[in-house]
């Protein structure tokens, strides 16, 4: 039923797929990254450590993204704030293309993490407010789908273009979402809660001092730890993967053609969390799926034979993308209306913080030839601190609606 009214609903349906495009432009765009620094460390000669520092700066941007936007989407509406990130981000990809040097690189991509890090948590903010309750995980779980068909179409775009055509041309493939921004200025509008609450507005420090005050400072604490540890590993592991793959020893054209093989394994773990969310609450979700990754990292770290590496990398695919939609879900359900932007862009932007650290130590423990297994065995650990933070200080929001609550207190 649950389904049936999110579907069969025009305005539903419409906010779901627009946000839901602007949201696969932005998984093609840090896909396409993964495989862009694969082929640059063979033609720049990119030692490990500058792989690592690539794939990290994009991580800083993401960061001070997700803080600015979330703030800016509590003051100016969330529409506003979705185009301009997407339109920034477009841009800097563009002009990747002609990149002439390492620096220059570093730069654009700083820029084109500025705007993906703040487009994402502003779109699960709009998508989460304007649908029902009862429906709102699941919406905001096949939301974050849309993740995954990006990635896609990254790993199709590495596989046939890269190999002939090169790089550059794969950032200029990146930077054409940037006319899909002119069909969303009219698709999509605010949401309604938003619109009720201009006149209530908060300061930032307001803002950030109610994230932090005894009502929330548990569910923060919380939120904060698995966005780290969750952002910590994701990158660290498929930044990482095609790299991976050719350290254990597949051409770098093979590794692309598993690793677009693991990605298709990402769609089916957004559709089962997205059933599950609404059928077992989302704190069973995270849990059981952040487990279910970690033990597919340790195996994915160990695996030697050519069919192990494969089933281990889907099932990581599988599981830590289904965690992923999840937390979107989960986190907008933390805090109310008049704070929920920045409170989800602060856990964002926190999470940053370990996406900026996963790749970089990658790098550093390959360049000191630390082992793989060795290597997972650290994303196993924090993954299941994650799942932890969650069990033990997380409350089940499912069917809630935090802004009765706010005004019950």
């Amino acid at each position: 039923m649950n389904k049936s009214a999110l579907w069969h609903d025009p305005k539903q349906r419409k906010l779901l797929f627009s946000a839901g495009y602007s949201w696969m432009f932005d998984a093609m765009d840090v896909g396409i990254i993964s495989f862009i620094v694969a082929a640059l460390a063979v033609e720049w000669k990119l030692g490990a450590q500058q792989v690592g520092l690539l794939t990290s700066i994009n991580s800083i941007g993401m960061a001070v993204g997700a803080v600015a936007a979330g703030a800016l989407a509590d003051r100016y509406g969330r529409r506003a704030v979705l185009l301009w990130t997407l339109l920034i981000f477009c841009a800097a990809n563009g002009l990747s293309a002609w990149a002439g040097s390492f620096f220059v690189l570093c730069v654009l991509r700083f820029l084109a993490g500025f705007g993906l890090g703040g487009e994402l948590p502003v779109a699960s903010t709009l998508v989460s407010e304007s649908v029902a309750p009862k429906e709102r995980g699941r919406a905001v779980v096949l939301l974050e789908s849309f993740w995954a068909v990006g990635w896609i179409l990254a790993a199709l775009i590495a596989y046939f273009i890269i190999p002939d055509y090169g790089w550059r041309a794969a950032f200029v493939i990146g930077a054409l979402p940037a006319f899909y921004a002119l069909y969303l200025r009219r698709a999509i509008q605010d949401s309604p809660r938003f619109m009720e609450q201009q006149t209530r507005r908060l300061s930032f420090g307001e803002r950030v001092r109610s994230v932090w005050s005894p009502e929330y400072r548990r569910y923060t604490v919380a939120l904060w730890i698995l966005w780290f540890t969750v952002v910590f590993s994701y990158y660290g592991m498929f930044l990482w993967l095609p790299t991976v793959m050719v350290l254990k020893g597949f051409t770098l054209v093979k590794s692309f053609q598993y690793v677009l093989i693991m990605t298709l394994a990402q769609l089916p773990g957004y559709f089962t969390a997205a059933y599950l969310i609404e059928r077992y609450g989302r704190k069973f979700v995270l849990v059981t799926y952040l487990l279910l990754t970690a033990a597919s990292a340790i195996w994915f770290g160990s695996a030697e034979t050519e069919g192990g590496l494969i089933a281990a990398g889907i099932l990581l695919s599988f599981f830590n993308l289904g965690a992923w939609g999840a937390m979107y879900a989960y986190t907008p359900e933390l805090y109310p209306t008049s704070i929920r932007s920045t409170g989800v862009g602060l856990a964002a932007s926190f999470g940053r913080i370990g996406g900026i650290i996963g790749p970089y130590l990658v790098g550093m423990l390959v360049a000191r030839h630390t082992g793989i297994t060795s290597i997972f065995i650290v994303f196993f650990f924090a993954i299941v601190i994650g799942a932890l933070a969650v069990m033990i200080w997380g409350k089940e929001t499912k069917g809630t609606d935090p802004d009765q609550t706010a005004a019950g207190a």
